[in-house]
């Protein structure tokens, strides 16, 4: 996978289907650089590193998590910089982490989850907790960079995070747009309506979702507009 450039300060990763990794991306400020999402495992995190060393890009001073599920988490522990979370994403990680810290628990995920067993075929997993966490939302300055980093409404976890950049139109949603993965990935209507109210009210052109490749503002609502019937 090689690194892509959106605009004129984003530089991102794709998302690698084949074992579930979602895109990482980093926006790079005059002052400091942030990173969205902090990978499935620290094999992931390091390849993305290994992208930005190549093009002569720093490693991030800052890494924003979307939401706590294992494919955007599990790389926490070699992130560079500072970790940044809302509280909720805080409190799912403590209790993911209590509950493989059991060997058994470990193996019996390996077992169910085929995209986990193969991203940690040779390795242990290792659950973080972040180094920053907030309530609502972070305002961020890079420099020549603002980023919102903000809590919203989604119905795929209820610890969602949204990241908008007004100076490259951009708005990132990890998983956002995606069902309920502990729930049959059933989409909850209500939950999808606020979301689509939110991206709505944002002032952006491309929309970043975490397994799929950028899209425009108005292409990712009508797709969303067929899921809410």
């Amino acid at each position: 996978m090689e690194l892509n450039k959106l605009g004129e300060r984003t530089f991102w990763l794709p998302h690698q289907p084949e074992n579930d990794r979602p895109m990482l991306v980093l926006l790079k400020g005059d002052r400091l650089a942030l990173a969205v999402d902090a990978g499935a495992s620290a094999v992931h995190v390091e390849e993305f590193y290994a992208q930005l060393d190549d093009a002569g890009l720093p490693r991030p001073d800052l890494t924003a998590i979307t939401h706590w599920h294992w494919d955007h988490t599990f790389g926490m522990h070699r992130a560079h910089g500072l970790t940044v979370a809302c509280r909720r994403t805080g409190e799912l990680l403590a209790q993911a982490r209590a509950s493989l810290a059991d060997p058994a628990a470990v193996l019996a995920l390996k077992r169910s989850e085929e995209y986990i067993a193969r991203e940690y075929a040779e390795a242990g997993i290792v659950v973080a907790l972040p180094d920053v966490v907030f309530d609502g939302e972070l305002l961020l300055d890079l420099g020549g960079l603002t980023a919102r980093v903000f809590a919203a409404a989604s119905p795929h976890s209820d610890d969602t995070v949204l990241v908008h950049v007004p100076e490259e139109g951009l708005l990132f949603l990890g998983d956002a747009t995606c069902g309920d993965p502990f729930d049959g990935w059933r989409v909850d209507e209500e939950r999808l309506r606020a979301l689509v109210r939110t991206i709505e009210g944002i002032d952006c052109e491309t929309c970043l979702l975490g397994h799929a490749d950028p899209l425009g503002k108005g292409e990712l609502l009508g797709y969303l507009a067929t899921l809410a019937g």
